[in-house]
């Protein structure tokens, strides 16, 4: 039987787009209409499921929500070319590309083309340096890691001193930026990964646990110190038996079962960190039209 509280991101990120709802019909009585640009490349059908969640709540909080598709094949110059025109837009103050690109293509120059002021991803090398050196006013943090940040928050306060704090996984995406906001809240912070030694004993000495390595299941509930907060920020699609048939299903990096039974409070897959991290999305591009307004 779990003895963890469950965090309901889903619940938590309808609270944050009510309140971006809000702010944003107050922002089009001063005629200033957010507006959020989505490039997709190819056909991937996660990404395709991705994009639509992103467009809908766009939508959702009032905003311009705009969708440009691209093939599969498409040359790297046209998609830079696309990117330049919405950098220039000023109806468009916030760009995302969505993740992961074809093969041919290089995500590093795509998302760095992408000017900071409409990086509402918070990969540019300029923000993610604002980020890493404590300038967050400054700086659009990248969604997943700020959501799963709120979501501690709820739980601990948003002052996190004397707590150890362990990430597991070292991502430009969700680690690097996930142990930078975790610092600059006084937690005390390890950063694992794959070259780390005896990481169960690492993990277990965490007062909050940050999951994001992409293998299903991978932190069992021993590893886990009792009473601490995780955040599973692992998305894996399984195959599972149920009624002698094999299914689809989604889990995390942690086994939710083992571990609900060690922590005092975990995010479920789904249903946890990912509402919160289109909700952020929002948030952020929010934020980039208030900006522009006060230039």
């Amino acid at each position: 039987m779990s003895s963890a509280t469950l965090i309901n991101g889903k619940e938590k990120a309808q609270q944050l787009t009510l309140t971006i709802k809000e702010t944003t019909a107050q922002l089009k009585k001063e005629g200033i209409v957010p507006g959020l640009a989505v490039v997709i490349i190819g056909e991937d059908p996660a990404s395709q499921v991705y994009v639509r969640n992103k467009k809908r709540t766009a939508e959702e909080c009032g905003f311009f929500s705009i969708q440009h598709t691209l093939n599969a094949d498409a040359a790297q110059q046209e998609v830079l070319n696309l990117i330049q025109t919405l950098n220039q837009d000023d109806s468009i103050h916030g760009i995302l590309v969505q993740l992961p690109l074809p093969k041919h293509l290089n995500e590093e120059l795509i998302t760095q083309s992408i000017i900071p002021e409409k990086d509402v991803d918070g990969f540019h090398y300029i923000n993610i340096g604002r980020l890493a050196a404590g300038d967050i006013d400054n700086a659009f943090v990248p969604c997943t890691p700020a959501g799963c940040m709120l979501m501690i928050e709820d739980h601990l306060g948003k002052d996190l001193s004397g707590l150890q704090a362990t990430v597991v996984g070292r991502s430009n995406i969700v680690g690097k930026p996930m142990a930078s906001l975790l610092l600059q809240a006084n937690a005390t912070i390890t950063i694992c990964h794959s070259r780390t030694k005896d990481l169960p004993s690492v993990v277990k000495n965490s007062d909050i646990v940050v999951a994001a390595v992409g293998r299903p299941n991978m932190i069992k509930g021993d590893w886990i110190k009792p009473g601490a907060v995780v955040i599973d920020v692992g998305i894996n699609r399984v195959s599972v038996e149920e009624n002698g048939e094999m299914k689809s299903k989604l889990t995390g990096d942690v086994d939710f079962k083992e571990v609900s039974l060690h922590a005092s409070a975990i995010t479920p897959v789904p249903g946890g960190v990912g509402p919160m991290t289109i909700a952020m999305l929002m948030f952020n591009t929010l934020r980039s039209a208030k900006k522009s307004s006060v230039k």
